[in-house]
């Protein structure tokens, strides 16, 4: 594991941390997405199918198990917890996250390494996890005015994914014969998704002004 890799595995758990922060600390989930949370919570479930079956590593196994655990657990907080969910705006987290899944079924099943159970699995976990903050990012539209845990929690997760492609370049050209497309391709479109929301994060840190997400 280079260290690109292990930065960007760090950065994914730190917005973990910041957003259980939220739920467990503040009793809030104000301004976060359940749409994207139940989307992260499908992902991870179909991406991890192999973690009893194939054992890479004890620091692979605990990042899986900790990455379901969260995600399902949050999304148990936001639709379950009484004091939690009451903070949830559900009137402005309207976006249809469900459409977003057959697509990626059907590229899935058409667009694999190999066709099999598991290897579909994980191409759809990436195709779904490339657009899985879209209702997150139409929520802050929408809502305009971001708190600062939740405008951390969305910019954690937009550096993961910028690290994992820094990490890819980085296996290019260090690794023979390393070209994994499917990975790379979403991982692309799930970075661009992020540029906008970027832009206006370092203007509000530039700026020193609370962050506003222009409709």
């Amino acid at each position: 594991m280079n260290v690109f890799r292990f930065c960007g595995d760090m950065t994914h758990l730190m917005s973990v941390i910041v957003l259980l922060l939220k739920i467990h600390t503040i009793k809030s989930c104000a301004g976060i997405s359940l749409k994207t949370q139940e989307l992260y919570a499908l992902v991870f479930a179909t991406r991890y199918l192999d973690i009893f079956t194939h054992f890479i590593s004890l620091y692979n196994t605990v990042m899986k198990l900790i990455f379901l655990g969260s995600s399902f657990s949050i999304v148990w907080y936001m639709k379950r917890h009484k004091i939690v969910r009451r903070s949830y705006d559900k009137d402005q987290d309207t976006f249809r996250h469900l459409f977003l899944v057959l697509p990626c079924v059907l590229l899935a099943l058409v667009i694999n390494e190999k066709f099999t159970v598991r290897e579909v699995m994980w191409s759809f976990s990436l195709y779904l996890e490339a657009v899985a903050i879209l209702p997150q990012l139409v929520l802050l539209q929408r809502t305009r005015n971001v708190d600062n845990l939740t405008g951390q929690y969305v910019f954690l997760l937009g550096a993961y994914r910028v690290l994992y492609m820094v990490n890819w370049i980085y296996r290019y050209f260090t690794e023979p014969h390393y070209v994994h497309w499917i990975p790379w391709l979403a991982g692309l479109v799930q970075t661009l998704l992020y540029a906008d929301f970027f832009y206006y994060y370092f203007l509000s840190l530039k700026n020193n002004v609370k962050l506003q997400i222009p409709a």
